[in-house]
């Protein structure tokens, strides 16, 4: 008995010293993942979730109960939202800040003043979304509340910038400059506003005087078109028309830098027009262009430098200078004008059944004789030029 005694006595001893010994805390947070778990908690979050999930933050979606709570006043509610907005404003989550700044607005409460700061807070989340409308129609909301509101009026401004309205952001700030006339941001903004305009204007007579010297450039180009009785084929074109008129279909029809190929006709430092001209090749389906075809050069001697040597497409090696003709298609009667090749452009286009068609003068070039050709040439009437 006395033995067993013993032995329960120096269990029990044994039981209270390991109690004794100190044991690891299993409580509180996981030294390897604290920072997460502080996250979680509404006073320790660094930014808070975009939905909150009552079921995985329930302390945060209990908050939030509590800050919208409906039975609060409608100012309460406003700046609650204002300075939720404002918290968004600073983490730069504009959008969030938009739909914060609204719904304070939404409360519709009789404090004007916090009114006019919503409706400028919104603004200046909006000028950073880059609406400069909207924002702009906030600022002059707010000011319909409070004319003298400064950072209404500094916002209104730098939205008028923004959208290129020079002299309504120079207005805008001599109204802000009257209420602080030592306002830096305004100074700066009129004097950025002046020189913008100012750039602006000078500009407009640069483009005005350009496009001015550039109608009269046609005006000539067209002039000595018409003196050498070259016709274009304009569809709206009468012979009373004003020159102006006349113009303005040569622009629709390529005489301009928006011809098709680039290139446009243009009178020389002589007094000579220069033509970009097109030939086609319909056998092989190929094209050549010449950018600056001289009225009084020879088709000879571009044909001769075309084909200097033979071209790659020309599988049978005929396209030879001396083997080759060149014509002109008359589509309104389904003729065709042979071209004699020691005719000069000028003599061409002068002819009476030529019409210079998208400002870019157009031949075909054949092989004398061939299968090509003759079956091109049926049944149709052939004229051959002197």
């Amino acid at each position: 008995m006395e033995e067993a005694a013993g032995q329960a006595e120096e269990a029990g001893l044994a039981s209270l010293l390991d109690r004794s010994q100190p044991q690891r805390y299993t409580g509180g947070f996981n030294p390897e993942s604290w920072e997460q778990e502080f996250d979680k908690i509404p006073m320790f979050m660094k930014k808070s979730p975009a939905e909150i999930d009552p079921e995985q933050n329930p302390d945060l979606a209990c908050l939030q109960s509590i800050i919208f709570d409906e039975d609060r006043s409608p100012e309460e509610q406003a700046n609650t939202y204002k300075n939720e907005g404002n918290e968004y404003f600073k983490e730069k989550n504009y959008k969030k800040a938009v739909i914060s700044y609204t719904e304070g607005l939404k409360k519709k409460c009789s404090d004007q003043d916090l009114n006019a700061v919503l409706y400028t807070n919104r603004a200046a989340a909006q000028f950073y979304l880059g609406n400069y409308r909207s924002a702009l129609s906030d600022v002059s909301t707010a000011r319909k509340i409070r004319p003298n509101h400064l950072k209404a009026i500094i916002r209104g401004a730098l939205c008028h910038l923004e959208l290129k309205n020079f002299p309504e952001a120079m207005a805008w700030c001599e109204e802000g400059l009257r209420i602080d006339s030592k306002e830096k941001k305004l100074v700066e903004t009129r004097a950025k506003a002046d020189r913008l305009k100012r750039a602006e204007q000078r500009d407009a007579r640069k483009a005005k005087l350009k496009e001015k010297n550039e109608q009269s450039q046609k005006e000539v180009l067209l002039t000595a078109i018409k003196e050498r009785n070259i016709k274009l084929f304009l569809e709206a074109f009468k012979e009373e028309d004003e020159i102006s008129d006349g113009l303005a279909e040569m622009s629709l029809n390529g005489l301009s830098s928006d011809s098709t190929m680039g290139t446009k006709v243009y009178l020389d430092d002589n007094g000579n027009l220069n033509w970009p001209v097109l030939f086609l090749y319909p056998e092989y389906g190929q094209t050549d262009f010449i950018s600056a075809f001289h009225e009084d050069s020879r088709f000879i001697d571009h044909i001769q430098v075309m084909f200097a040597e033979l071209p790659p497409w020309d599988s049978e090696r005929k396209y030879h200078p001396s083997n080759l003709e060149l014509y002109f298609e008359d589509e309104a009667r389904e003729e065709m004008f042979q071209l004699n090749p020691e005719n000069t452009l000028r003599q061409v286009l002068q002819h009476q059944r030529y019409f210079v068609k998208a400002g870019t003068p157009a031949f075909l070039v054949l092989v004398k004789h061939s299968p090509f050709s003759k079956n091109y040439f049926f049944g149709k009437k052939v004229h051959r030029l002197k």
